[in-house]
């Protein structure tokens, strides 16, 4: 419901299981407007109606059954947001499941999306990587004890990295334009 009301994009990722119908779902509920208890701005109860959101899509994470990324997932997946009525369009999350939970990983899984890209696939507009300065995680903990710039949730891939995946990935993008 309160997806359907925000003026914005809005992923919904399958789910941990690897079933991509409930994202699916989730997509065509908030494209249909709502109307739920809710806050105003200043605070009191209300009751909300929204329009619908457009712009929602699925964002495949890989799950239990293994990762999702490889071309023969991604078209089972358009084929199940074309079949709702969705536009024809999906992200991909490079790390979580598609992983294996390793965000070392992440390059690999990304080389693979920017390989459908180049091969044509429009229905890919977009990954997610997990990204920050330094490569890793760490516990949270005291500033004085904590690497500047080493994530504290998930593992993360460094900024250099990062920037090669990115330029892979716009490469193929080139690529698809001129497919």
């Amino acid at each position: 419901q309160l997806a359907s009301g925000l003026s914005m994009p809005v992923g919904f990722k399958n789910g941990t299981d690897g079933d991509v119908q409930v994202a699916v779902d989730a997509c065509r509920a908030s494209a249909a407007g709502h109307t739920f208890f809710g806050v105003t701005h200043h605070g009191a109860a209300a009751v909300v109606t929204t329009a619908g959101n457009p712009d929602t899509h699925v964002i495949l994470r890989g799950g239990r059954s293994g990762p999702n990324y490889e071309a023969s997932h991604v078209g089972k997946a358009l084929d199940l947001v074309a079949a709702a009525g969705l536009p024809r369009r999906m992200m991909v999350d490079a790390s979580h499941g598609n992983s294996g939970k390793d965000h070392r990983r992440q390059p690999a899984v990304a080389a693979a999306i920017a390989e459908q890209v180049a091969d044509g696939e429009q229905g890919l507009t977009g990954v997610m990587l997990e990204s920050f300065l330094r490569e890793g995680r760490q516990d949270p903990g005291p500033p004085g004890v904590l690497t500047y710039g080493r994530s504290v949730t998930d593992g993360c891939l460094d900024i250099a990295t990062t920037a090669a995946v990115l330029a892979g990935l716009a490469a193929a993008v080139r690529a698809r334009r001129n497919f």
